[in-house]
This record gives structure tokens, C-alpha cells and sequence, in this order.
């Protein structure tokens, strides 16, 4: 049996060399693994999983402009019938890891892994299971189990202002205070919640209830 797949990277050389691994990847029960689209943005993705109905689609988290990774697999996931989606990608934060999973993601794998492990996790993806590296799940079961730390008022504040779209300035005025105490605030709050930009501080606080 065939698997069919959707590859979504917006860098053209990862696509290609991933479209050669996975043409000439074999399952665990003899069958293929063939690739019948890519994909260089979330929304492009979103449009040709509708078309060709593959049965996974292995997606990278950052996808430049538009909708990133875990927000692809949340629109992935309301198809109907809705695919697969295993992510596979450099970033390892906790908060991009658990973010994907309550996304609907089937499964997360880092670049660096061997094939072999990335055709195995299709075909576990494709079987309806959930497929992550030993490491990557002890990783998802403590952070299920320790939730994420608590914002402060003026953070969560912060936080609703950026939602908006509001620079620094505008936030600093809205609330009354320096510009210097908003990027503290900022900062705090990008290390509270393990992200490394505004984007995915507002998509993390958005998903989990913060905001």
C-alpha cells in the first residue's frame, strides 16, 4: 500500500530533498511513500490538501510569511476529511512541541533525524497513531503535567496590547509607563512561556487561554 504525502517547507532544497527520501523510502509492511504535492506556505498547503487529499502531510514549523506551522495544522485538521500532520522541523522549544500536538498534530520530529525514523513516522501518522521520538515525548508529558507559569497582571496586559498589534511606544503609553518597562515586560514574558517572538508569544497565549 502507497502512502500519499503533502510536503510543506517554504525552503525549495528541503522540499527536494525530501521528496528523494521519501520516493524511495520503503514501509514496515513492504508498501511506498509517494509524495504528491509541495507546499511553500501554510495557506498554499491548506488549498492543496483539499485538492489531493493526502493522507499525511509532513510540515516544517516556520513558514515565513503567513500562518506558521501550528496554525497550518489546526486548518490542516478542520478538513474534511482532514489529514495527517506530522510536524517536522529544526525548532524544539516545549512550547512549540505542545503547541503543535494541541494543534492536532500526529506527530513532531526534528531534521536531524535519520529517514528512516520520518518514514516510519508517516506510516504511523497514516495508521491514525500518534508518532514521537523518545526525548520529544518526555518532553510532551511533562509539559502536560507542568502547566505553563503564571503572567502577571501588567504582563497579561502587555500581552492583550500586543495581540493588537501595538508597538512599544503605544503600549507604553496606553498603560502609562516607559517605554524601557514595556521591553522588560516583553522580555519576561518571552521567557515565561520559552518563545522567541511576539508572533508566537500571541499564537501560545491565544491557544492556552492567556488572552
Amino acid at each position: 500500500m502507497t502512502i500519499t504525502v503533502l510536503l510543506v517547507d517554504d525552503h525549495p532544497v528541503v522540499r527536494s530533498g525530501l521528496r528523494a527520501v521519501l520516493d524511495s523510502g520503503v514501509t514496515t509492511t513492504g508498501g511506498g511513500v509517494t509524495v504528491v504535492g509541495e507546499a511553500a506556505t501554510g495557506e498554499a498547503a491548506v488549498a492543496l490538501a483539499e485538492q489531493l487529499r493526502p493522507q499525511v502531510v509532513l510540515c516544517d514549523l516556520r513558514l515565513g510569511d503567513g500562518i506558521d506551522g501550528i496554525q497550518t495544522t489546526a486548518a490542516l485538521r478542520a478538513l474534511e476529511p482532514a489529514p495527517a500532520v506530522l510536524i517536522l522541523t529544526t525548532f524544539d522549544r516545549d512550547a512549540e512541541i505542545l503547541g503543535a500536538i494541541e494543534a492536532g498534530a500526529a506527530g513532531y520530529l526534528l531534521k536531524d533525524v535519520a529517514p528512516e525514523v520520518i518514514v516510519e513516522g508517516i506510516e504511523r501518522a497514516a495508521a491514525g497513531d500518534m508518532f514521537l521520538t523518545p526525548d520529544i515525548a518526555s518532553r510532551v508529558l511533562k509539559g502536560m503535567r507542568d502547566p505553563l507559569p503564571k503572567l502577571t497582571d501588567r504582563e497579561v496586559e502587555v500581552l492583550r496590547l500586543l495581540a493588537t498589534g501595538a508597538a512599544n511606544k503605544e503600549i507604553a503609553r496606553a498603560l502609562f509607563v516607559t517605554e524601557a518597562t514595556v521591553k522588560s515586560h516583553v522580555a519576561h514574558i518571552f521567557t515565561k512561556l520559552d518563545v522567541d517572538s511576539r508572533s508566537r508569544a500571541i499564537h501560545l497565549a491565544q491557544e492556552t487561554g492567556l488572552i
